[in-house]
């Protein structure tokens, strides 16, 4: 008798779910993803967004208020990535939107055994192979035998392409040499007649940089909408899947920074877009049958000499060309130890050093580390220089710890791991310099937004802890689909 109604439990448990003979699933899902939206944008601009854009996800979605990035660093192509596989550059292998590959730089998605598609430039050469990890998109397409469609968009390459993943129908991103959209060769041999006809409806004069302005939001929304058109995504009963990143957010925001009329301005027009686009899913899709997430790939410091003038401790930290702080040590260094170049790349906090010359010098490589460790931190304002080898045993926070840890790929993230100060971003230490960074630890960088909003979605909000690691699996869950091969997140149904 009891397994009778353990059994008639599980029916009914089941039920809602397989009505009609079919798991209930919508009938498309939304990624949008804003590149540099702080958390705390939600509510700063609240009162000034319209009711049916960014409001009406509040409003009327589900919001998790601490969500946060549990690694370093806190960029642009980790985010992305580690959004839609719910995993960490420890085992997508995407450790920055540049890294060493097999010895040497690379850029996230080089490839040069592909050719662009749409024009005739290199800006095409580009796809998911250098990740190492399926996403949402792939288990999706599994999922439904790869009849769900998934297309990934962008103006920017990495934002388009590492979202919509490996098995993807295809990925577009913009172009500044030709003035529109392209792709590459990894998923056609020709652009679509669709993306044709948008592209001379919303193309610019060639070298144009559209990612830098407003109207860059304006048509990231255009070929979106142009895409659930040309696709006819979300129009019969087998999900499709549309990843979609605003970029003009964050390149006005390293050039502005997170105050002031052009960040005011990008968002309004992003508030804007959101509810055009809402309206046209409502109207298309129509309301209800489609589930949209929100998010942002990572935050951004406020400017160091904003910070300053309110008496908030703060400092420029420039890591670049021959006057960063790094470089200004490494001469007495490398008398020291002997070894010259000893340094052969820095980038967002990680150091490589040159093992090769290292090696050749007979020096053990341990030992040159913890020399730079002892000459670097006495940099008043380096917290830490941590040996990726040694984290573990490192006397740090154990949150800190735990994100240097998944952020370390031993074959593309370096040997050495740099802490500043809190706001002593990768920025510029001049006193008329208005923009700012991120790559950094502190919520300023890694509090994120992360809103459900539509199908089988109820209104409400937590501050349960939740990481950027939870999306994949979440979003996963409420499709009832397995989680992307290296996801160690959790899913987070709303309650």
């Amino acid at each position: 008798m009891k397994k009778i109604f353990t059994l008639l439990a599980a029916i009914l448990l089941a039920a809602p779910m397989l009505a009609g003979g079919n798991v209930q699933r919508p009938k498309l899902v939304v990624g949008l993803m804003v590149d540099q939206m702080r958390w705390d944008y939600l509510y700063y601009y609240y009162p000034q967004f319209g009711t049916d854009g960014l409001r009406r996800l509040v409003d009327e979605g589900y919001s998790y208020e601490n969500t946060l990035i549990n690694y370093v660093p806190t960029v642009t192509a980790i985010g992305h990535s580690s959004v839609y596989t719910g995993s960490v550059p420890a085992l997508t292998g995407i450790a920055g939107n540049n890294f060493v590959k097999d010895g040497k730089q690379v850029y996230c998605c080089d490839d040069d055994n592909v050719r662009s598609v749409g024009s005739n430039s290199k800006e095409g050469k580009m796809s998911p192979r250098n990740l190492l990890a399926s996403g949402i998109g792939d288990q999706l397409r599994i999922a439904t035998d790869f009849k769900g469609k998934v297309i990934g968009i962008a103006l920017k390459d990495r934002a388009a392409i590492l979202p919509a993943g490996h098995a993807a129908n295809a990925a577009y991103w913009w172009d500044q040499s030709a003035g529109h959209f392209i792709t590459s060769s990894y998923y056609m041999k020709e652009l679509p007649k669709w993306v044709k006809d948008i592209n001379k409806k919303i193309q610019t004069k060639p070298g144009t940089n559209v990612k830098t302005s407003v109207p860059g939001v304006t048509k990231t929304f255009q070929m979106a909408e142009a895409a659930i058109d040309g696709e006819q995504l979300g129009q019969d009963s087998i999900t499709d899947l549309l990843a979609m990143s605003v970029s003009s957010t964050d390149a006005i925001g390293h050039q502005y920074g997170t105050r002031g009329q052009e960040n005011h301005d990008v968002y309004m027009e992003l508030d804007r877009q959101v509810g055009l686009f809402l309206k046209f899913l409502d109207e298309k899709v129509g309301r209800g049958n489609y589930l949209l997430f929100l998010t942002a790939d990572h935050g951004a410091a406020h400017n160091p000499n904003f910070l300053k003038a309110h008496n908030l401790p703060s400092g420029g930290l420039n890591t670049w060309g021959k006057d960063s702080w790094l470089n200004s040590r490494l001469p007495q260094l490398e008398k020291e130890t002997g070894i010259s170049p000893l340094v052969t790349g820095v980038d967002a906090g990680r150091i490589y050093l040159n093992r090769a010359a290292i090696a050749k010098s007979g020096k053990k490589l341990a030992d040159v580390k913890q020399q730079m460790i002892e000459t670097l931190e006495q940099d008043s304002n380096i917290f830490y220089v941590v040996d990726y080898d040694k984290v573990l045993t490192t006397s740090l926070p154990s949150r800190l710890r735990e994100m240097i840890v998944n952020g370390y790929n031993k074959k593309r993230s370096g040997d050495l791991f740099y802490v500043p100060r809190p706001d002593w971003e990768d920025v510029s230490n001049a006193a008329d310099y208005r923009g700012t960074s991120h790559g950094l630890w502190n919520p300023t960088d890694a509090h994120i937004p992360f809103v459900l909003f539509g199908w089988q979605i109820p209104h409400g909000q937590t501050a349960e802890p939740t990481h950027i690691v939870d999306i994949a699996p979440t979003i996963c869950e409420l499709l009832h689909i397995q989680m992307p091969n290296e996801c160690i997140g959790d899913a987070k149904l709303p309650k």
